[in-house]
């Protein structure tokens, strides 16, 4: 190979994984993570601009009260929002993947396929940062997640269990169907009738042990189906409660690093994930004689928490 061919080789590489990156983002794209929870858990608004600085949002309660009135009086009743600003900066990640001229010279002479593992990686990678930022947030950038805001109300589960323990698994079915629909009661009556909580979130050995455990000796009901019916937000609208568990998340969120239970309402004025830019790929560049980067980055501006009285804690279960 004389001079000119060994200068000509990584433009051929360069122009060779061109060709190859945007196959490799579809078939990224595609890729489904079973593990990743966030987009199931939590609203999430991709409308802001892309290079958006801050969001804005406001925090609001409805305060009044309809009275009965005389058609002749002027004195009418009114409502009245209690309104409070938030502003949350928007922050950006990046995690990409790289080639030597080697791979994608090889790879060009024998006409394969790139794969598509390192994109695959990559998102991974994304997704799990942005998993984490929409559970617990990233206290770098000063953001808290849909399992420790500190606006949220907590409670620590009743202490009579067996032993005095606050615990589920001390518990009988009777206790922990009260220790949740209490739950769900308060935030019912905390918002004064508008909101009630649609989803339930359950460490993940908490979840295991209420679906294997059954209401008693005799019954095959276990207990975790015997809550999906006896829920009070199942008996008062008719749905199902939507029960979720959590590995790693809540195992220590609660008061003295106990377990966490969330039950909120899963709707946008209640809390939502930001996201302005959702991961993304750019295009391929050279970052040294031999070796090329494709670059991914995405932009978040955490979790908004509009509503906390529409969430509720339940700690030490």
């Amino acid at each position: 190979m004389n001079f000119m061919q060994m200068q000509d080789a990584p433009q051929r590489a360069f122009g060779f994984l061109i060709q190859q990156a945007t196959r490799i983002e579809a078939e990224v794209y595609r890729t489904v993570y079973q593990e990743i929870q966030y987009q199931d858990i939590v609203p999430v608004d991709t409308t802001g601009p892309e290079w958006v600085d801050a969001i804005t949002y406001f925090s609001s309660d409805a305060v009044g009260q309809a009275q009965w009135f005389n058609g002749h009086a002027q004195d009418v009743p009114n409502v009245e929002l209690l309104r409070d600003k938030f502003s949350t900066t928007v922050s950006m990640a990046a995690i990409g993947y790289r080639y030597s001229v080697e791979e994608l010279g090889k790879a060009a002479l024998y006409g394969i396929n790139l794969t598509n593992d390192k994109g695959v990686a990559a998102r991974r990678v994304a997704e799990e940062k942005i998993d984490s930022v929409a559970f617990v947030g990233d206290t770098t950038k000063g953001y808290t997640g849909i399992v420790n805001n500190p606006a949220v109300a907590a409670t620590t589960a009743p202490a009579d269990g067996t032993g005095s323990a606050t615990t589920f698994a001390s518990k009988s079915p009777d206790q922990i169907l009260r220790d949740i629909n209490a739950v769900l009661t308060g935030q019912f009556t905390g918002t004064f009738g508008n909101y009630v909580a649609d989803t339930l979130l359950l460490p993940y050995d908490v979840l295991l042990t209420l679906s294997s455990r059954r209401i008693d000796s005799v019954n095959q009901t276990t207990i975790i189906d015997w809550i999906k019916r006896n829920n009070i937000y199942t008996l008062t609208t008719g749905r199902e409660l939507t029960i979720r568990g959590l590995f790693g998340y809540l195992d220590t969120s609660g008061s003295g690093g106990t377990k966490r239970m969330v039950a909120y309402k899963k709707d946008p004025s209640v809390l939502k994930l930001n996201m302005p830019m959702p991961f993304r790929f750019w295009n391929p560049w050279q970052m040294g004689p031999m070796l090329f980067e494709v670059p991914g980055t995405f932009r978040l501006g955490g979790v908004d928490v509009k509503l906390a009285k529409a969430i509720r804690y339940l700690d030490g279960i």
